[in-house]
């Protein structure tokens, strides 16, 4: 599948290249696709070509040929009417607890709660989340709090000082906000999902992580959606 900027920007290139007969510039793709970097158009392109819908050809400028497109009537997305990229919101049916108020004292001893595992999400150089329910984990009702959760396989080293390992399962309350010092899951620029330690810097956010051989990253509020709260952490010896 392909993230919802994968595939507009294979979309672009093909129709340039089918008008003109040369792919577009890098200048040209980052304007197209609204980004502010060329870097990340450098991304997209690398994670096209390794999902084999393009080719970069060596040894010419700006050489770049798209082998297939998405198979029409692909809709991954569900009912968003989209075609062709994974939805960059977490959504479905999650495993949700009632508020304590409308539960007897005893209510939640023993009881649990089927958490749906959404993907994986990147605890180091950002990676899209896979937001594709695979299968539920039972988690203690006591353990996740009210309002709905999901959880995510981490991949990657960037929050090991903070106890979050490779391969560990992180519990999340979905939530689309967050306090200075929380850990979130973090979207950034509609695409990558980070899990990263949140807190405001004056007009900025900083999403830092808890290794000292990765750098905090400090983004404007409108390239950064917070998609939910860590509360927890599952893990198999």
């Amino acid at each position: 599948m392909l993230t919802r900027k994968q595939y507009e920007l294979l979309r672009f290139i093909n129709e340039r290249l089918k008008e003109a007969g040369v792919p577009p510039s890098f200048d040209e793709m980052k304007d197209a696709l609204d980004l502010r970097s060329k870097s990340g158009i450098h991304r997209l392109i690398t994670a096209l070509e390794e999902r084999g819908f393009i080719r970069r050809l060596p040894n010419r400028a700006r050489a770049i040929e798209v082998i297939k497109l998405p198979e029409l009537g692909v809709n991954p997305g569900g009912g968003n009417g989209r075609r062709g990229f994974t939805p960059s919101v977490i959504e479905g049916n999650l495993g949700k607890v009632r508020p304590a108020a409308s539960l007897g004292a005893d209510d939640d001893n023993g009881r649990t709660v089927a958490v749906p595992v959404m993907g994986r999400i990147a605890a180091g150089t950002p990676i899209e989340a896979l937001q594709t329910r695979s299968h539920t984990i039972s988690m203690p009702a006591d353990m996740l709090g009210s309002g709905e959760h999901y959880a995510l396989e981490v991949r990657g080293d960037s929050m090991v000082d903070a106890g979050i390992l490779d391969g560990d399962m992180a519990l999340i309350q979905k939530n689309d906000s967050a306090d200075t010092g929380d850990i979130v899951v973090a979207l950034i620029d509609e695409e990558e999902a980070t899990l990263k330690r949140f807190r405001r810097r004056g007009a900025s956010i900083a999403l830092e992580p808890a290794n000292a051989a990765y750098e905090v990253r400090i983004l404007p509020p409108n390239r950064v959606r917070i998609q939910g709260k860590l509360i927890g952490l599952y893990r198999k010896y």
